[in-house]
């Protein structure tokens, strides 16, 4: 009729106890876990890319073909700390003035050879 379990907590109410509840540790450890976890999947692998991508874009030099985000691609005229400039048209010399972060990627020879 009466559960055992229930007249323990009842006894210990009684008494002013309460039942001990689960370790602080035990309830912290699963959210460390899940942060070290975001940390190494996805900080890690994105800083890489970042190291990858500033070293790219501090090597663009004179004569350099270059693709931007948008798709446009050219030979760098001369380049500056914060921009580049990029003739687009043989033909009519056109050209056109980008900050540096506007680069997409440096095409070499094997950059070429990958797209076909």
């Amino acid at each position: 009729m009466f559960d055992l379990p229930s007249l323990d907590l009842l006894a210990q109410a009684s008494q002013g106890t309460t039942p001990a509840g689960p370790n602080m540790l035990s309830l912290l450890l699963p959210l460390v876990f899940v942060g070290v976890l975001y940390y190494v999947l996805l900080v890690l692998p994105r800083r890489k890319q970042d190291k990858q991508r500033q070293a790219m874009l501090d090597e663009i030099k004179k004569g350099d073909r270059v693709q931007t985000i948008g798709g446009i691609l050219g030979t760098v005229v001369s380049t500056d700390t914060a921009e580049i400039v990029v003739k687009v048209d043989e033909s009519t010399n056109t050209k056109m003035r980008f900050v540096r972060t506007a680069v997409n990627k440096v095409i070499t020879e094997t950059t070429k050879a990958e797209t076909k």
